[in-house]
């Protein structure tokens, strides 16, 4: 049977019929009930005297009956949906445009009585044949969704034996909704065993034949051996972050693959399907509510005024780039001197669909920041008036065996796209730093930590302003992608010591911090961001094998490397903060350096440079930073010395 009626459904869909039927069809399908529902409707009031004359009568006058019932499938898109995913709101919209055209025409001709009865008796049938239409239409059309819809389900739909179980964590609309995707999808690997929900009053319930049961009775080895469970779906999409965490982390504690579903949009733009379902990031294990930045400042600051960010092409540089766009800048200036992952990012933003109407704003130059020939060119075509200063060697051990490029880049890149926005009046410099600035202990953090003394000591019309924030998820060179590759070549994980913490934030909200600070920021202003508790590497490392649901991956101590330090800090100790606007962003009170001092130190520091020699950079990077440390041997017998 099931054969046959595939076979049938080939023939007359075409051969690689896959269950969908176009719209028209179905739009067809309804108006061909509405039609049989007219002719029902006559035989059932002409039923005992078929030779009434108002048969003839009523028959004529059938043309305005099916036109008002299109305008409303037109309008309510009663056609729009899957049939064989027919449900609630399907027929919601069924009985909402079937009740407006009966509204339409009764209330139409009893008008029409009124103005003009000629009018009213050449158009109109009779009352009660638009009464039981309506009624024989709405039935027919509920009925045959259904019906088609269980046929579908019993002789259509490919069973896999590749289906695993799977539990889906809530049982209220977005469980309903993935109830009927997973039941529908031909392809699904899903097959959802139980219901889980936190609400004690619907425990012991079922949800269209599948149980609904409570946390504590499905986190138990042998219930979800005995029932081959591995997988669990969260489908609470406006679940707020530390429930989701403290769910994720039950899941996995008893070996679960935790999955959830896509943003609300997919599901009701009828986008959604099994593949969609998304994996957990480990973002979502941080424990804390996303930071919420003030839009209107941002919009303010940057509207209709010409941006150059640096760095562009990197992963901080780049999401700046993409959230400034949209506080539609007159023009922005994208600068990088990586060749190909400029060249990738240029392709991404003209063919990204919400930033095309941006595309004749956007600008994209390859220059070093290094050469102060080719910026100053920039600056003088551009006259930017808001600079975010991004570009920076920023890998920890890379910069302890190349000092020469983590000051030349860092510090002396730096200083000369600070002197241009001075020489050319930019309105603001934003420059992004980092934590490993605070007391440092290697090169890249003591670079940092000059570039920061040197923009905070201009005296200029420019305002300056300093963001510091710890490590980005995800961003290029960070731990987590380290990990994703680690756990897809099957391990180990290595962590350099078990007692390594970092402080840890998304991209998004390291470049939304960036451009809040650049907003509210005043001249010599260094902001740093309440990031909540530290994260353990080696239980991040232990999240990610779960979450890959790889538990058994070796997860290697391979000791420090050379600069690197267990603790990371946001504020040297002789600083402090104060608050600032946003609860999440506070305002550093750093000392203050006098400019000809600054000067005199980075014009020694240059001369150092121009030696190539690392221990005389080095020892000059430590007069201007004090409280640099270094934990590298190869620079421990400087501190040694002094």
């Amino acid at each position: 049977m099931r054969k046959l009626i595939i076979k049938f459904c080939n023939f007359i869909f075409g051969k690689q019929f896959n269950g969908s039927l176009p719209r028209v069809w179905i739009l067809i399908f309804d108006m061909v009930i509405v039609i049989a529902s007219y002719l029902m409707a006559m035989v059932l009031l002409f039923f005992n005297d078929m030779k009434n004359p108002y048969w003839d009568y009523d028959w004529s006058r059938i043309i305005i009956v099916p036109c008002v019932y299109l305008v409303m499938f037109l309008i309510f898109k009663t056609h729009d949906g899957l049939i064989r995913y027919s449900g609630f709101n399907d027929i919601r919209k069924i009985i909402i445009a079937n009740s407006f055209a009966l509204s339409i025409l009764v209330f139409s001709k009893m008008i029409f009585m009124k103005i003009n009865t000629t009018v009213a008796y050449a158009l109109y049938p009779r009352f009660f044949i638009i009464i039981y239409h309506y009624f024989i239409t709405l039935v027919i059309m509920i009925l045959s969704r259904l019906i088609i819809r269980r046929i579908y389900n019993e002789f259509y739909k490919k069973t896999s034996s590749k289906q695993k179980n799977v539990l889906v964590y809530g049982a209220g609309e977005g469980g309903l909704l993935l109830y009927r995707t997973l039941s529908q999808d031909t392809e699904s690997p899903y097959k959802i065993f139980a219901f889980v929900d936190d609400n004690p009053t619907k425990h012991s319930k079922r949800i269209n034949t599948i149980n609904v049961l409570s946390p504590k009775k499905v986190f138990d080895f042998d219930f979800l051996k005995r029932n081959d469970i591995d997988t669990m779906i969260i489908a609470i999409p406006s679940i707020d972050i530390e429930r989701k965490k403290k769910i994720i982390e039950k899941a996995m504690a008893f070996d679960l693959e935790v999955k959830t579903l896509p943003s609300f949009t997919s599901w009701y733009n009828g986008e959604i399907n099994a593949e969609q379902i998304e994996n957990i990031k480990i973002e979502d294990l941080l424990g804390r509510e996303p930071i919420k930045l003030d839009n209107a400042n941002v919009k303010r600051e940057i509207n209709k005024k010409i941006v150059l960010i640096t760095g562009a092409a990197g992963s901080i540089g780049s999401e700046i780039c993409r959230q400034v766009l949209h506080y539609n800048p007159k023009l922005l200036i994208m600068v990088d001197q990586a060749e190909s992952p400029m060249y990738d990012f240029q392709f991404e933003l003209k063919h990204t669909p919400d930033l095309k109407p941006f595309v004749e704003k956007m600008v994209f130059v390859i220059a070093n920041v290094k050469d102060q020939r080719r910026m100053e060119e920039i600056f003088s075509k551009y006259n930017p008036q808001i600079v975010y200063h991004a570009a920076a060697y920023k890998h920890v051990p890379f910069m302890e065996e190349n000092a020469y490029e983590a000051v030349f880049v860092n510090v002396f890149g730096t200083k000369n796209i600070a002197d241009l926005a001075i020489k050319y009046n930019t309105e603001k410099f934003v420059m992004i730093s980092t934590d490993k600035a605070v007391n440092p202990t290697n090169v890249m953090g003591a670079t940092k930590r000059i570039a920061e003394i040197y923009t905070q000591s201009r005296n200029s019309d420019t305002k300056f302003v300093t963001t510091r924030f710890g490590n980005v998820l995800g961003s290029n060179g960070s731990v987590v992608p380290l990990f994703k590759k680690q756990i897809e070549q099957g391990g180990p994980l290595t962590v350099t010591d078990k007692r390594i913490i970092r402080f840890f934030m998304t991209i998004p909200e390291a470049c939304s911090l960036v451009l809040e600070a650049g907003s509210i920021g005043e001249d010599d202003d260094i902001f740093v961001f309440d990031m909540g508790e530290p994260v353990k590497i080696w239980d991040l490392a232990d999240k990610m094998r779960k979450l890959a649901h790889k538990p058994n991956i070796e997860i290697k101590e391979i000791g420090l490397r050379p600069g690197e330090k267990l603790y990371e800090e946001l504020l040297a100790t002789k600083e402090n903060t104060i608050p600032t606007e946003n609860k999440k962003i506070m305002r550093a009170k750093v000392r203050e350096y006098e400019e000809k001092e600054v000067d005199g130190m980075i014009a020694t520091l240059h001369d150092q440079l121009i030696t190539s020699d690392p221990f005389k950079i080095v020892a000059q990077m430590k007069v201007i930073v004090p409280e640099f440390i270094s934990n590298n041997s190869i620079f421990e017998r400087l501190d040694k010395h002094e």
